[in-house]
């Protein structure tokens, strides 16, 4: 009896697998949604040729999806705070794995090449770019409805998880299923794959989520405009600003990093590939660690501390690496340095999104979709000054005024005040 007793202590309730669960499939979610992303960049040699497009025609398309997925932050997380993220984020599911195999289905075959099959492509883009909206807003509001508030940064971190893996890994696996499939095939590859997850989430989480939202923490469940009310709270603008600073420090490695490595510091395209993966690794190993440590020193000294304490530092970090990755003259000693400049920039996605957690409650989806837009936006001037600032001045100073708003974003934090009751939950 006593062994019997001890052994059924010992085992995990439901609702902790459950939660180990939503957590798991959060970060297939995150890794997924950057495959479906980043594949049309390997693909595009390939569609160029075939569909007669030229690089700026290329250029519009890839815009076409950061347009809509910077516009449609906030009407997803405020959709996952009304009615719920376990439905929503099925929904926007759907449309990720439509617009998946539409990509590969609808120019050049139901449309011809040309014109029309430019126009329906750029379409298909920012309806993907609108469906992948919701990911990391409704991913947030999933972990304040499921999650214990003294685990939301180390829950978190699982989706900066996949999202390196995604970063990582991507454009070697889809080379692979392009030279061995063809183009079109790799898409409908990666709908069949985001159409599995879906399914998945809709049986495991879905509706039942939505029910523990509405029976345990609660919902937003006022009027849309009165959901935008974080708008008015000054930390959401302060913390906002800070993350589209930090967004664009992101964006220049995502876009430019490979370039960089080619033309300054001489690596052939294979060695480019190789290593310009090895930063997304580095945040791969750190970020959970930055994830444990953020909600640790929050229980310790609640009122924000933990969640500055690491965006903060994680900031400075990254600044300093990237200084002295663009300075030296060995190129494995770059290398490093640069590995570690990103390894410690995703290790602040753990802080931002835990304190968006804290600041907006019942309104978690607002108040990340608000933040996130803020720092899609940053990827948007990154994409289109980056390049400018390489032409006039080089790359050392691309490099180096991308470290100065990492130090900036770390200073806009001292004006974030959050409120995080952690210390208590932990207490209880």
């Amino acid at each position: 009896m006593a062994t019997a007793l001890s052994s059924s202590a010992a085992a995990p309730s439901p609702r902790s697998r459950s939660r180990g669960q939503i957590v798991v499939l959060l970060s297939a979610f995150s890794l997924v949604g950057y495959v479906l992303r980043m594949n049309i960049s390997v693909a595009a040699p390939f569609m160029m040729t075939e569909l007669h497009l030229d690089k700026v025609q290329m250029g519009q398309v890839f815009t076409s999806f950061m347009v809509g997925y910077a516009v449609f932050q906030i009407p997803w997380g405020v959709s996952g705070d009304r009615l719920g993220s376990g439905r929503t984020l099925t929904w926007s599911a759907i449309v990720w794995t439509v617009t998946t195999l539409l990509t590969g289905l609808t120019p050049g075959v139901l449309l011809p090449a040309g014109a029309i099959s430019f126009a329906a492509l750029m379409a298909i883009r920012f309806l993907l770019g609108v469906g992948q909206a919701a990911a990391f807003p409704l991913a947030s509001r999933a972990i304040v409805s499921w999650m214990p508030a003294a685990r939301r940064a180390v829950s978190f971190s699982a989706l900066i998880v996949g999202m390196a893996i995604g970063s990582a890994f991507t454009p070697p696996l889809v080379s692979w299923a392009m030279t061995s499939l063809g183009w079109r095939a790799s898409f409908y590859l990666c709908a069949l794959i985001a159409l599995g997850l879906t399914l998945a989430w809709h049986r495991l989480a879905g509706a039942r989520l939505d029910t523990t939202a509405a029976t345990g923490t609660g919902g937003a469940t006022d009027g849309f405009w009165s959901s935008l009310s974080v708008l008015k709270d000054p930390s959401v603008a302060w913390m906002s600003l800070s993350y589209f600073c930090d967004s664009y420090v992101l964006f220049m490695f995502v876009f430019w990093l490979f370039l960089y490595l080619e033309e300054q510091r001489g690596m052939t395209v294979m060695a480019s590939g190789l290593y310009g993966a090895l930063p997304f690794v580095a945040g791969l190993i750190l970020a959970p660690g930055a994830g444990l440590a953020c909600d640790a020193l929050e229980a310790r000294w609640g009122g924000g501390w933990g969640r500055r304490t690491i965006a903060m530092t994680s900031l400075g970090l990254s600044a300093g690496f990237l200084t002295v990755g663009v300075k030296v003259g060995s190129p494995i000693t770059a290398i490093a340095g640069l590995s570690l400049a990103v390894g410690f920039l995703l290790c602040t996605e753990t802080a931002y999104w835990s304190a968006s957690m804290d600041l907006g409650g019942e309104r978690a989806g607002t108040a990340g979709g608000v933040m996130n837009m803020a720092g899609n936006l940053g990827g948007v001037v990154s994409t289109s000054l980056v390049p400018i600032l390489i032409d006039r001045f080089g790359w050392p100073f691309a490099f180096q005024s991308a470290a100065a708003l990492a130090v900036l974003a770390a200073a806009l934090w001292l004006l974030v005040r959050v409120d995080s009751s952690i210390s208590g939950a932990a207490r209880r």
